[in-house]
């Protein structure tokens, strides 16, 4: 170290006392006063001299800064407990607009001073470190170093690690008192570096009952309606919008840059128009700032800009993965890579590297091996980079068959595995997008990958749109075709699902004509029959019904195949209760049910679960039954007909014990759920007719059509968790199960909605208004929303129709003591709470519900 041998100011000239500097350093500015420092800094932003911030007054960007408050916080306190921290995410995601609003934070508070040092158009070395070092100048330059820290930030250091590295890693344990908060979109993997991953902002959930109060507690929602107004003051989000404002945001992966772009389209176009336009987002959203980076002027370029950044095995990899929507494993991307054989033989590493460079993102939860999933525009932009590479065909080829491999077990067993059906689900939007890519053509393999896709929308009970894939590829393929019997099988399932059981018959003869004709007692031919035996027993067909399940049987005992021998005898012990052959079916349904608990799917399991409920009835055991009952409702019935024979049946238990209330509620609820009459066995039906009968004959005419009327009234989530017991009660907790709530904060929301200030809620509810203020704050907090009038809309979307609530006084205007009853009669209607008290309130109701 030595002093400086002249002492000037280098702005005005005047003397200044000499300083210390190092050898090694560049020679250091000197200035009379920081008036002089901010003079010269200004002149030499002026002439271009340099890309440095220095900070002396709070950090001020010209929009504004919209959610993100906990990682505020969370960085705040990293920010204090390490030296360096390095914000990463992929392009878009916001890193250096948080890096600033935090350094802004940390200028405010007097805390550091510090410096801003802008990479994004540097590349040279030395050129780097002198801006570093010219900024760390700027920060030591007048300043007393034993009072304040300094903190640098260096922005956009992707394309420049191994400088940024070599020159952090000479700095910091010279300088104790220098942090550096670094913004990339992968670590500087530096000792001592603390990683803070920038995830997007979280989009809507995109429910139609409830997306606009969801919009409302969006940030990327209220990110959208920021930058909109910007351009188009007048802009609203309202009930009509909600729903493609939403859509925008989540298809944008609630990723700022994107929806500040999409937000600016508003003056011209409306949001439907835009939501429409988004399979060709990256020529729609070109209107970044003026004065932006060029690597933020568009989409494209920003995620071209990262493109350039990967190596070439990750730039192979990525464009084949483009075809995959709905996420990946390892597995699959191996197998889309097979063509490149290096890329193939390092797939984890190569998997590691993308991940460190944000460009996939591992699904949360996701069980072993790993899934991970490519953010919606970086598979566009890899896609469009795909096509120009003439590679779009291979890797289509390459992930139909692996889909078609991973489909064969639907095919080849008797009863598709657990094992391969969870593995289907997984791969749902993949399936989707092979079909529609073989939808052109005349290959037999979108027969097998259709049927697949309807095995999925059975298991979980979603409607994926597999029947139109069916129906096209049964039209489009061949009739010879080895996979064509499955397709039939899947369409007469669906068939039968929606109710049309004609046709469903019509699809299954079809099947076993055309199984049959390939010769020998397959598996195939194992599964079709039993398939239509259940549907002939649903038809009052005994005999041929019989015929039918006895033949899958012998075939099951045949082929020694475990599974298909409990189905059909769980099946064939149905109608053994109906005939009264109690002994046979009981041992059938002791062989059947423990084998189907371990090895099969619920979709499986439920047929079985209610015949075993059905025959605990006829042995006169209610609470063996009721339990067989819950058990199938909670094994996700594929069929709404088979959620309303669970239904039934624990209303066939509850009649044993006199609980004639929750009979008619039940009954109300099945009759609602199912497609129609005539989905049932005429001895069901007759069981109904006796337990219907018997709860009327029990109960006033005026109560118990009430009772039938609030179970019809419910929606299935509600008439599940009915039926399940999850109704409620006096034992129930503080916050309803479900509900985001406490009882308080509920009926405060609520008054909140009668438009009361908070004095008014106090004096309404007996409290004082500080507690009022508390519980509006937890309110917020939450449900994640800004303002009463967010909470007022919460609410409102919350509100069943007012035709769908029963008066709370229902029950005591129709139910008058009655002496005819009897005690009993009175005890029980004590212990059943009356029909209004399952339902979910409207305002003003539910404190009183809550004391039901």
């Amino acid at each position: 170290m030595s002093l400086s041998s002249t002492a000037a100011c280098d702005t005005c000239g005047k003397p200044v006392r000499p300083q210390r500097q190092s050898g090694s350093s560049p020679p250091r500015a000197r200035y009379c006063s920081n008036a002089c420092r901010q003079r010269s800094y200004r002149m030499r932003q002026k002439s271009g001299g340099m890309e440095t911030a220095l900070v002396e007054t709070p950090l001020t960007q010209l929009s504004s800064f919209i959610g993100r408050t906990h990682e505020l916080i969370e960085l705040t306190r990293l920010l204090r407990e390490v030296r360096l921290l390095t914000l990463t995410g992929p392009a878009g995601v916001g890193k250096t607009r948080l890096a600033l609003e935090l350094a802004g934070q940390e200028a405010r508070s007097r805390r550091y001073e510090m410096a801003v040092v802008r990479l994004g158009r540097l590349a040279e070395p030395e050129e780097i470190r002198q801006r570093i070092l010219a900024a760390l100048d700027e920060l030591t330059d007048g300043t007393n170093e034993a009072e304040k820290d300094r903190l640098l930030l260096l922005d956009g250091c992707e394309h420049v690690l191994e400088i940024c590295g070599a020159l952090l890693t000479d700095l910091l344990p010279r300088q104790p008192r220098l942090r550096i908060l670094a913004t990339s979109r992968e670590p500087l993997r530096l000792p001592g570096e603390s990683v803070f991953p920038v995830a997007e902002l979280a989009p809507p959930d995109l429910d139609p009952a409830t997306v606009l109060a969801a919009c409302l507690s969006s940030d990327a929602v209220a990110l959208f309606l920021d930058r909109a107004r910007a351009v188009a003051p007048g802009f609203q989000l309202t009930e009509a919008n909600a729903a493609d404002v939403g859509e925008i945001c989540a298809r944008l992966d609630g990723l700022p840059l994107p929806i500040e772009m999409a937000a600016q389209l508003m003056r011209v176009f409306p949001p439907a128009e835009v939501r429409a336009q988004l399979d060709d987002r990256l020529a729609l959203l070109t209107n970044g700032w003026r004065l932006a980076d060029d690597r933020h002027r568009s989409l494209r370029a920003s995620l071209g800009w990262g493109y350039d950044l990967l190596s070439t095995g990750e730039r192979a990899l990525l464009r084949r993965l483009s075809v995959l929507p709905g996420g990946f494993g390892p597995d699959a991307a191996g197998a889309l890579a097979a063509d490149v054989p290096e890329v193939a033989s390092a797939i984890p590493e190569i998997l590691i590297g993308l991940e460190a460079k944000s460009v996939i993102t591992p699904l949360p939860g996701a069980d072993c091996p790993t899934r991970f999933r490519l953010l919606e525009s970086m598979r566009c932009f890899g896609h469009e980079m795909l096509v120009a590479q003439g590679e779009d065909s291979g890797a289509y080829e390459r992930l139909t068959a692996w889909l078609t491999t991973a489909s064969l077990p639907l095919y080849t067993e008797a009863v598709a595995p657990a094992g391969a059906l969870a593995v289907l689900e997984k791969e749902q939007a993949n399936l989707t997008q092979a079909l529609l890519v073989l939808r052109s053509g005349t290959d037999e393999r979108q027969l097998l990958l259709a049927a697949a896709l309807a095995a999925v929308e059975l298991a979980n009970g979603q409607h994926l749109g597999a029947a139109g894939h069916l129906v096209h590829a049964l039209e489009r393929t061949a009739a010879d075709s080895g996979y064509r019997g499955i397709a039939l099988e899947a369409a007469a399932l669906l068939a039968r699902r929606e109710g049309a059981d004609a046709e469903a018959a019509r699809l299954t003869d079809e099947a076993v004509a055309l199984e049959r004709g390939c010769g020998g007692s397959t598996a195939r031919l194992g599964r079709l029959l039993l398939l239509r035996g259940r549907q002939r027993q649903q038809a009052d067909e005994r005999e041929s019904a019989r015929a039918d399940l006895t033949g899958a049987l012998d075939i099951g005992l045949r082929l020694d195949d475990g599974l298909l021998v409990a189905l059909s005898s769980g099946a064939i012990a149905r109608q053994q209760v109906e005939n009264g052959e109690l002994g046979e079916a009981e041992q059938a349904i002791r062989r059947a049910l423990p084998a189907l608990r371990r090895r099969s799917t619920p979709f499986h399991l439920h047929p079985v679960l209610v015949t075993a409920g059905a025959l605990a009835l006829e042995k006169d055991d209610p609470a063996k039954a009721e339990a067989c009952f819950a058990e199938a409702l909670r094994a996700r019935p594929a069929h709404r007909d088979d959620t309303a024979a669970a239904i039934e049946g624990l209303a066939m238990a509850a009649v044993r014990a006199r609980r004639f209330d929750r009979v008619l509620h039940l009954l109300g609820t099945a009759e609602r759920i199912r497609c129609g009459p005539g989905r049932d066995t005429e001895w069901w039906r007759g069981q109904l007719h006796e337990v219907r009968e018997a709860a009327l004959r029990t109960m006033p005419s005026a109560r118990a059509e009430a009772c039938l009327d609030a179970g019809r009234r419910l929606a299935a989530p509600q008439a599940v968790s009915l039926a399940l017991g999850d109704d409620g009660g006096p034992g129930r907790h503080h916050k309803r199960p479900g509900h985001p709530l406490s009882r308080r904060e509920r009926d405060v929301a609520e008054l909140v909605v009668e438009g009361l200030t908070n004095r008014q809620i106090a004096a309404r509810m007996h409290v004082s208004v500080r507690t009022v203020e508390t519980h509006i704050r937890h309110i917020r907090a939450t449900l994640g929303l800004r303002s009463r009038a967010h909470i007022a809309a919460w609410v409102a979307q919350r509100q069943p129709e007012p035709s769908a609530v029963l008066p709370p006084s229902t029950a005591r205007r129709t139910s008058p003591p009655s002496t005819e009853r009897g005690a009993h009669a009175t005890s029980v209607e004590r212990r059943i709470p009356p029909p209004h008290s399952v339902l979910h309130a409207g305002r003003g109701s539910s404190r009183q519900l809550e004391d039901t």
